[in-house]
């Protein structure tokens, strides 16, 4: 029983929350006078990438005056909820000036709000400049893996396990639950759909199949990140919301196994990549490069950054240097 509550493949969350109470114990002023140094190391850097990335995530274009309602850094506090959310904002915000006002919307973010806010999910589809995207409770979905055991060995089934309560995870395991194909279930024991209910796996376990499903919740699929940089295949549908992980710029079938919004194609997805092994293993190997570019600290610490520091030009609330112009501004080139 023990082992499907095993930790291994999963972030040291004391380790985290040890992080991110030290932080707060130093002066703001030790990283403010530090943001420059950090900022110019951009130079280090593939220049177009990092342009790409910090645009991708802050979107605004005009400069665009926040409401008087919305307060400045100085109040930005630990609170009782969210405390990974602010951990990792902190993270960042502690670099820029505390009279600085900043919108947080926090948790499962599946709208755009009314004016600039720094969020952790947002709609792919649709204008959504006003959803600034940060890298935020990334102790539960910024998880990596090494897996060393060959796609090739693997079980020819799905498997998948999910707190369930959305109509579209319900609709997935009516159809899926008996399959013989597939391995999948509800994990929360609730009072709805008993029938859904199946034991534990874990993360070690789920490693033994070809296929894991990568449903989303109420934003994104939490284990997307992990099961990318597996052995095995990302199994869904086309994503309709992204986080730092950047999901509106995965393709089917180049990243993961594209399968229709209705599930109805799950088996015949399934036989065609069990019989077409070297088109399943390219899209792993595809897979494994596109999770490689979160791996580099320094270069995430920098675009988180400078997504902060447009949000900050963007807002009205600060002024930036010639040499950040050409990432910011339209038209502006090295």
């Amino acid at each position: 029983m023990l082992k499907q509550f095993s930790f291994k493949h999963k972030n040291n969350k004391v380790l985290y929350y040890a992080i991110g109470f030290v932080r707060q114990l130093f002066p703001y002023l030790f990283f403010q006078t530090g943001l420059d140094k950090k900022i110019s190391t951009v130079k280090d850097f593939d220049i177009e990438y990092i342009r790409k990335r910090a645009n991708y995530y802050n979107k605004l274009d005009e400069i665009v005056n926040l409401s008087d309602g919305i307060k400045n850094l100085a109040h930005f506090k630990l609170r009782k909820q969210h405390k990974t959310y602010f951990f990792d904002s902190y993270e960042y915000t502690r670099y820029f000036n505390q009279e600085l006002r900043a919108d947080f919307k926090f948790g499962d973010v599946t709208f755009v709000p009314e004016e600039p806010a720094i969020v952790k999910s947002r709609p792919i589809r649709g204008n959504n400049s006003n959803s600034v995207i940060l890298n935020l409770d990334k102790v539960r979905h910024f998880m990596f893996l090494n897996d060393k055991k060959d796609f090739r060995e693997k079980k020819n089934m799905l498997v998948g396990r999910n707190v369930v309560g959305q109509a579209h995870r319900i609709k997935f395991l009516e159809m899926y639950i008996n399959h013989p194909l597939c391995n999948v279930g509800k994990i929360n024991d609730d009072d709805n759909h008993h029938n859904l209910l199946r034991e534990r796996i874990t993360i070690e376990d789920q490693l033994n199949y070809k296929f894991i499903l990568c449903l989303e919740g109420n934003d994104v699929a939490s284990n997307l990140k992990w099961v990318m940089s597996s052995q095995s295949l990302a199994v869904m549908p086309v994503p309709k919301y992204e986080t730092w992980f950047m999901e509106g710029t995965l393709i089917p079938n180049y990243h993961y196994m594209l399968i229709k919004d209705d599930y109805s194609d799950l088996e015949e997805r399934m036989e065609y990549y069990i019989k077409h092994t070297d088109e399943a293993l390219e899209i792993i190997k595809n897979a494994h490069h596109y999770t490689e570019q979160f791996k580099i600290k320094k270069r995430e610490d920098l675009i988180s950054l400078l997504v902060l520091e447009k949000y900050f030009y963007k807002t009205g609330q600060k002024k930036i240097s010639d040499n950040l112009k050409f990432i910011f501004s339209p038209g502006h080139r090295i």
